[in-house]
């Protein structure tokens, strides 16, 4: 007969099991990075009583903090050993070079400035949206291989933005917003002639950075696209304006986090992002001359006709 040896569960527990009183300091820590975001979550949807002092606040977080307590507790040696093995997964991230404990703390920084300060979207259908006009000019002026335009794009990624480390996945955005910041900072609004409508190409506006709306987003998407950048082009009631392609939510956490934090803090202080969301769920992100930073607001909100270089 086969005898079955019986699992002594409560010696795993007690080998897993860190000696107080770190695995209470361990325990409250992983209740605060919970906390903060279930709060800021909750403080957004629920109505505010307009308590003195936001006594009302006061009182709910203290709550959350000891019902997660509670719950943590209650799982604190599978949550214990989770933690163990998590971290040593980093530890082994950070030695290959991969995800590792310097990506956790972005990702959690991007998420929490997300979540606290929410960019403002605007939906947009492209199967219903009117044919570009002048399209034919327009691509004509869009130099992006011409080495005068691929030229100035090096030399905005050389001036701005160029020692910021971390952040290998979104150099390519990082460096269009230098070539963004190096065009709106020189750009000089110029109307066309009395009469007609003027269009400019990329290496007319690199002359004197100078023109009108369409000049502007000629040039824009001509540079972006130079150094590997998706942009598009947005018609309305008589303006046209540049975007970029961002990617999806979680890259536009990113995204909103660098430009607040790192790429355009005083520009964008106490400022909204604006962008738009195509019918594939990707994220463009405004770039018309109107703003210092990327994603300001629109300048019109009517979108008549959306031209994309891929």
């Amino acid at each position: 007969m086969i005898k079955i040896k019986k699992i002594n569960f409560q010696g795993i527990k007690q080998k897993f099991q860190v000696a107080k009183p770190w695995d209470d300091v361990i325990i409250f820590v992983l209740n605060i990075l919970i906390a903060i975001p279930v709060f800021i979550i909750l403080h957004q949807n629920l109505i505010n009583p307009n308590w003195p002092l936001n006594i009302d606040r006061v009182v709910l977080f203290i709550v959350m903090i000891v019902v997660i307590q509670v719950l943590l507790r209650f799982m604190r040696t599978i949550i214990l050993f989770c933690i163990i093995l998590y971290f040593l997964i980093l530890i082994y991230g950070s030695t290959i070079g991969n995800y590792g404990f310097n990506s956790v703390f972005e990702d959690y920084n991007s998420i929490m400035y997300t979540m606290s300060d929410n960019p403002y979207p605007q939906d947009i259908i492209i199967a219903k949206l009117l044919p570009f006009p002048s399209k034919s000019k327009i691509i004509n002026a869009i130099e992006y291989q011409n080495p005068k335009i691929r030229n100035f794009a090096i030399m905005a990624t050389s001036k701005h933005f160029k020692d910021i480390k971390g952040y290998s996945d979104y150099r390519t955005i990082i460096q269009c917003f230098a070539v963004f910041k190096e065009i709106n900072n020189r750009w000089n609004y110029v109307s066309d002639p009395k009469g007609g409508d003027y269009i400019a190409t990329a290496t007319e506006s690199l002359l004197y950075f100078s023109g009108d709306c369409d000049d502007h987003s000629i040039l824009m998407a001509a540079s972006i696209k130079a150094i590997g950048g998706t942009p598009r082009l947005i018609h309305t009631k008589g303006h046209i304006y540049p975007e970029i392609l961002i990617g999806t939510v979680t890259d536009l956490e990113k995204v909103n986090f660098l430009i607040k934090n790192i790429l355009f803090v005083n520009e964008s202080k106490e400022k909204r992002l604006f962008y738009h969301v195509d019918e594939r769920g990707q994220i463009w992100m405004n770039l018309d001359y109107t703003a210092r930073y990327p994603g300001g607001p629109f300048l019109s909100e009517e979108i008549l006709g959306a031209l994309t270089l891929n």
